[in-house]
């Protein structure tokens, strides 16, 4: 190798290579990156590159899954090849695939772009950590870890922080860009100052991999307790799931979902160290139970939002925030009770011997719980809380009249995608805008302010009206056009000062009236993750008790920190 090899610290203490903090400054920026653009993604994805509420979900559920299960398999490959040369290939993929999300709103473009994102970030997980625990000793590997995971939630935080004021100022494709940048200044931080770190005599092969996870997933009491807690994570993954959509499409635009999200790490970093300490006496099961009590109890809050606003008197916009903001808090501190005691739960599960290589697929929790919560999440929404761009031509008109004070009106002629940029002048536009009481002067201007968006700006006196091209989806519309009829899009006119007297002030459509019962399906799997729990419980004690079985073993060793799901 012709890198220098990173010798590892003798000493306990906070001092460290090199390395570890390079190493970690990219693992900041990565994670920076990746939460800034997933809370984004179901929306970019519906909004932007058109596909619908089910295909969006469906695609974010394969891509987080599989990104929770590939890090084992990448891991081998980075043992392989040495950890700098993975982690530079692992940033070129993801500068590569965040730049390409961003910059194309084609659906093959798009699922080309979280290929390699997916494949990006499997290999950053398993080199960073393992980075973090070759340049420490069993002295200070604890600090080590402390030190990762808290880069890991500084990391999610600034990244939703940073994309609920990029969305909302400048579009949801310019989070991909920012996300693209970070990726892009990990990349230099590792070809500049990373080094390898000291890896001889770790690493197994790809099938040994396969011959680990055909025996975890062959062993039915620690697959029973993955799918269990997965209900758990099910709920917690909404985050990113179901509440930005259901916010924008009751609330509006404005509402910053990312910001909201941010209640929970933030509860987690408040809450994980006085609650680790209260309940450091406490058996991992009943630790654990606490937080699968407490998870069903989040959803319900937010789908009880109705019932706080016909107690509060709240509008519906703060009765749905406030809710939300108590539900995500309460996830934070569910977590708080969960997560420390998971890992030390899941090692009884594992046969004499083998606590390490079950261990090692822990992850498979979270790969179930992406892969069942968004999918599950995507039906709800098409049932509960759909896409506006499907509805009836009334039912969308009076969907922007309640979320949108800017709104103005909805050209009642609809035009083909491919002559868009032809209906776009001032002549074609006039007898539009007349419609709603105004009237273009002789001294009027048009100008393409967004291609991506399709967004126009008029300028007319001292007045200025943004004219937004939308996709029509309704069924109505496909039934009467046929199937091949090119897309057909919608002319909406906003101002751009609210305007919103009295008369504009509607109720959304009927449609959404059942929008909470999707948090009422999450409630749901929750009692019943928490109910699984008790019986497992229940089940494994009496196997347990029977003469001749195997006493469950006393964990020794320390509970991890808990990181933001990672």
């Amino acid at each position: 190798m012709a890198d220098d090899v990173v010798q590892t610290p003798e000493k306990s203490g906070w001092r460290f290579p090199a390395t570890f903090w390079f190493a970690n400054g990219a693992e900041l920026c990565e994670r920076a990156a990746y939460y800034g653009m997933f809370i984004t993604l179901v929306r970019y994805l519906n909004q932007m590159v058109g596909f619908s509420d089910v295909q969006a979900f469906w695609i974010s559920a394969l891509f987080s899954s599989f990104l929770y299960l590939l890090p084992t398999f990448m891991g081998i490959m980075a043992d392989k090849i040495g950890f700098r040369q993975a982690l530079t290939l692992a940033f070129a993929l993801l500068s590569a695939g965040y730049g390409l999300l961003g910059s194309f709103q084609l659906k093959f473009t798009a699922i080309i772009s979280l290929v390699l994102i997916m494949c990006g970030g499997a290999i950053v997980k398993p080199v960073i950590s393992g980075t973090a625990a070759k340049c420490s000793t069993e002295a200070n590997r604890a600090r080590a870890m402390s030190i990762f995971y808290m880069v890991v939630n500084i990391g999610s935080f600034s990244g939703k922080f940073l994309a609920g004021d990029l969305n909302d100022r400048l579009g949801l494709q310019y989070i991909n860009y920012y996300a693209a940048g970070m990726a892009f200044v990990a990349l230099i931080l590792v070809a500049v100052a990373y080094r390898n770190p000291d890896t001889k005599g770790t690493g197994k092969t790809i099938s040994e991999a396969f011959e680990g996870l055909a025996k975890v997933m062959s062993n039915f009491r620690f697959l029973a307790l993955i799918l269990i807690v997965a209900g758990f994570w099910a709920i917690q993954g909404q985050l990113y799931g179901l509440m930005p959509t259901y916010m924008e499409r009751l609330i509006g635009l404005g509402t910053k979902p990312e910001w909201l999200a941010n209640i929970n790490p933030a509860v987690v970093v408040v809450c994980v160290v006085p609650i680790t300490h209260l309940i450091r006496n406490f058996k991992p099961e009943n630790a654990i139970g606490i937080g699968l009590f407490i998870i069903p109890f989040t959803a319900l809050v937010i789908a009880l939002s109705p019932v706080f606003q016909a107690w509060s008197g709240f509008s519906e916009a703060k009765s749905i925030t406030t809710m939300i903001c108590i539900g995500v808090g309460l996830q934070g501190l569910a977590e708080c009770f969960l997560s420390p005691k998971f890992l030390e739960y899941a090692s009884k599960q594992a046969p004499e011997g083998e606590v390490g290589l079950y261990l090692g697929y822990q992850h498979l929790t979270t790969f179930f719980a992406w892969l069942f919560g968004f999918v599950l999440a995507g039906y709800l929404v098409n049932a509960f809380c759909p896409d506006p761009q499907i509805l009836t031509v009334q039912e969308r008109k009076q969907w922007r009249q309640a979320i949108n004070p800017q709104y103005l009106l909805t050209a009642e002629e609809l035009v083909p995608k491919q002559r868009l940029e032809q209906a776009m002048t001032l002549e074609s536009l006039r007898p539009v805008f007349a419609s709603g009481g105004v009237e273009l002067d002789e001294s009027a201007s048009i100008e393409l302010e967004d291609p991506i968006e399709k967004e126009w700006q008029v300028t007319t006196g001292d007045a200025t009206y943004t004219v937004v091209a939308k996709e029509v989806k309704s069924k109505e519309l496909k039934k009467k056009l046929g199937k091949g009829h090119p897309p057909m899009m919608e002319l909406v006119i906003r101002t751009d000062e609210a305007h919103a007297p009295p008369s504009r002030q509607v109720e959304l459509p009927a449609v959404y009236d059942r929008a909470h019962w999707a948090w009422y399906a999450f409630a749901i799997v929750g009692f019943c993750a928490f109910c699984a729990l008790l019986v497992f419980k229940f089940v494994t004690g009496k196997i347990d008790r029977r003469p001749g079985a195997t006493a469950w073993r006393e964990s020794t060793a320390e509970s991890p920190e808990t990181a933001e799901n990672d």
